[in-house]
Parts: C-alpha cells; structure tokens; sequence
C-alpha cells in the first residue's frame, strides 16, 4: 500500500563549514523525529564523513537516512548527490577530494567537525570544503549516475550557487532528476518562472544548516515505505510513486 512520507533531502552537519555546531547526529536525528521527518538526506559540501554518524545514530528512532553529498562544481553550480548506500558516496568522496584544492581557515569559514554516532567530536577536515571543486557540473551528474546515485539541482531559485544563477538556464544535456526549490519561492511563483522545465520533477528541502530550519521546506512523497528506490521512482513517476508536494 502506498502512503505519503515527508521528506528532506538536504540537510548539513557541523561538518559542513556553515553549518551549526548543533548539527550533530542525534540533534539531527532528534530533530527529524520532533518535526515528522520520515526520510532525510545528509548532504554536507563535498564531503560525507559524518553521513555514517548520522546514520548509525537514527537507527533506533523511525527516520530513515540517506547517504549524500552537495558538490560545488567548477562553475560554482551545487549539486545534490543522493545514493542508497555508503559505499558509493564514499567513492564520490575520493573523487571530489582529488579535485578540491585549498585549505580550510577556520576563523573565516568555521570548523568542520567530523562526529560519531554518539555527538563526540573525533577530528576536524581542514580541506576547503567551502570551495569548487574542479570538475564541470556534467562531469559531476555524469558521475553520480555512474555510482547509481540520483543528482539533484540544488535551489535552482537562488541568485548564486544555482544552476540557472551560474549558467543563466539548464542545459537539456544536464539530467538532473529533480530540481530543488528553496523556501525563498512559492508555488505559484516557481510555476511562472520555470515554466520552461515543466515535464521536470521539482522538490523542496530545508538546505538546513542549523536545526530549527530542519523540516521547514519539505515536500511529501507517496511511497511503500521511506528508501531510495522508492524516492528514485518517485522522481520517475513510476509505479504509483510521485511527490504530492513541491
């Protein structure tokens, strides 16, 4: 039977530069719990060290997580990248360090915090997960549909960071399979303006970096139950499965 799961696909730990330093595992997975999260993604930039955390630490509560991943591509475009295992945001991981250059300054960026599933802090990634990696943004859909993953837009809406700010419209050759509105655009408002992208599936998540934006910008989905594949035909249309919301 088919029912509708709230879900957000997007969401940063204290790994991520700008992310709150309460943005550990359990605040996380307490925090999808409280706000009826049946489904989240961790999408940290360019990295996914504390995806295991997270996902060890809702084990026990009825969220499901996903293993993710948002890279900044060499046009400064984000891209979310969603599989159903780690083994191969891991290897998207390898990837992504091998093309990212620079140090992180802490002062200017903050930390990045690596956890464990318990909220202890066992080190600190001093890569410049702030900045672009170097590889184009095809490259990088490309790759993510080679580990099987499903590649998103991120805040296609948004006036920097966004496919549309950087290149000025989506490529038909880029096949995303769903584009991300942020909460700074409405329904109608996003209809009128992406009219041109309308056979696409459009998705909202919170992009959340701290924990009370966790769950603000969501979308349902109807699914048999809260995973990957079922999101995956979601986004596809397929069987039944569709997001109600977006």
């Amino acid at each position: 039977m088919l029912r509708r799961f709230r879900a957000d696909l997007h969401i940063h730990t204290c790994l991520s530069p700008c992310g709150d330093l309460r943005m550990s595992p359990r605040n996380i997975a307490a925090q999808a719990g409280k706000r009826g999260i049946m489904l989240l993604a961790i999408c940290d930039h360019n990295s996914a060290e504390n995806v295991a955390a997270v996902m060890k630490a809702a084990e026990a509560s009825d969220v499901t997580v996903l293993p993710g991943m948002e890279v900044c591509s060499r046009e400064e475009i984000h891209v979310l990248a969603i599989f159903e295992d780690l083994a191969p945001v891991l290897n998207l991981q390898s990837i992504v360090y091998e093309h990212l250059a620079g140090k992180n300054d802490p002062e200017a960026f903050g930390l990045q915090v690596v956890s464990n599933e318990s909220d202890e802090v066992i080190g600190f990634q001093d890569r410049l997960l702030i900045g672009a990696v170097n590889l184009a943004v095809d490259e990088i859909v490309d790759t993510i549909h080679k580990l099987r993953g499903v590649a998103v837009a991120s805040h296609i809406d948004r006036q920097s960071f966004s496919v549309i700010s950087q290149l000025g419209f989506i490529p038909e050759t880029l096949k995303f399979d769903a584009l991300e509105l942020s909460s700074n655009i409405g329904d109608e408002e996003a209809r009128r303006r992406f009219v041109a992208y309308g056979d696409s599936t459009f998705i909202r998540n919170s992009d959340a970096h701290d924990l009370e934006d966790l769950g603000k910008n969501t979308s349902e989905y109807l699914l048999e139950y809260p995973s990957f594949r079922e999101i995956q035909k979601a986004f596809r249309n397929l069987d039944g499965r569709l997001v109600c919301e977006a």
